[in-house]
């Protein structure tokens, strides 16, 4: 075990505007993945700067504490993961594939969430702070009726077998559309490595065309695409033209708590990074 460990976590918690909570329950596990996500933003900003993602703990920490970054999917929940371990829930990584346009379901592994256990009901818990703009609250994993939640009404649907094979896959739908589909055996890290290799290089990955900085607020979230600043109030959506690039860092730190020496291309990743 890092002897540092308890130190980042006090830091982590700092980042998030958290305390410790005493005990692993449902209500202390709803507050972090709030924070969580009112927080530490999703980005993808690593990939166009040409910064190397090494999914090992340490690293993960050190981006999200130290450095206080976001970062994708993977990044984030398996940051997530170490904080609510070290506090006592218990945790497990679940790979998921993202539902595309016409019914399209991505590569394996093309998603990272969590199912978490607290010392209360009625969990396990689906908890997930990576998906952009999604659920605000766990889910009840288990539960196949609508879950309401201040971000829409949620349901978690089984898939059905096909050729014979039953893996217990479920479906996670948003206001009825499905967002991805759960594998719910139990991974680990290092599995998440070629869908991270993937995002990260494909040209077919919607995180290599331009880079993204986004996460919650109160009454809904705020997006910095390119030079596009994005404010979004229940459904309005209002849109304003950054100029120069000092302009651009400054919502960096102003609205993300990024702050950036250089600005990334915005025309998409050229070249490929080594996989971490």
């Amino acid at each position: 075990m890092d002897p540092h460990l308890p130190q980042t976590i006090d830091a982590y918690l700092e980042r998030i505007g958290a305390t410790r909570p005493a005990r692993p329950d449902a209500e202390a596990l709803r507050e972090l993945q709030l924070r969580h996500l009112a927080t530490v933003p999703f980005e993808n900003l690593s990939i166009h700067l040409g910064e190397d993602i090494v999914l090992e703990e340490k690293s993960l920490l050190d981006k999200i504490v130290a450095d206080r970054r976001g970062g994708f999917c993977y990044e984030l929940n398996g940051a997530f993961a170490v904080l609510l371990r070290s506090l006592g829930f218990r945790v497990a990584l679940l790979q998921g594939r993202v539902h595309g346009e016409a019914g399209r379901l991505g590569i394996p592994y093309d998603h990272m969430a969590l199912r978490v256990e607290t010392d209360d009901g009625p969990g396990p818990w689906l908890a997930d702070v990576g998906f952009g703009d999604y659920a605000q609250n766990p889910l009840v994993l288990d539960d196949r009726a609508d879950q309401v939640d201040p971000r829409g009404i949620f349901r978690i649907a089984q898939v059905p077998a096909e050729g014979g094979e039953d893996y217990g896959e479920v479906d996670v739908l948003q206001d009825g559309a499905p967002q991805f589909r759960l594998d719910p055996r139990p991974r680990v890290l290092d599995d998440f490595r070629a869908g991270s290799w993937y995002h990260r290089t494909s040209p077919d990955s919607g995180f290599t065309r331009s880079p993204v900085c986004s996460r919650f607020t109160a009454t809904g979230r705020i997006t910095l695409k390119g030079r596009r600043l994005l404010t979004t109030v229940g459904t309005e959506r209002h849109e304003t033209r950054l100029g120069s690039d000092e302009e651009v860092l400054a919502a960096y730190r102003e609205h993300f708590g990024v702050h950036l020496d250089r600005l990334p291309p915005e025309g998409g990743v050229g070249v490929s990074v080594s996989n971490g």
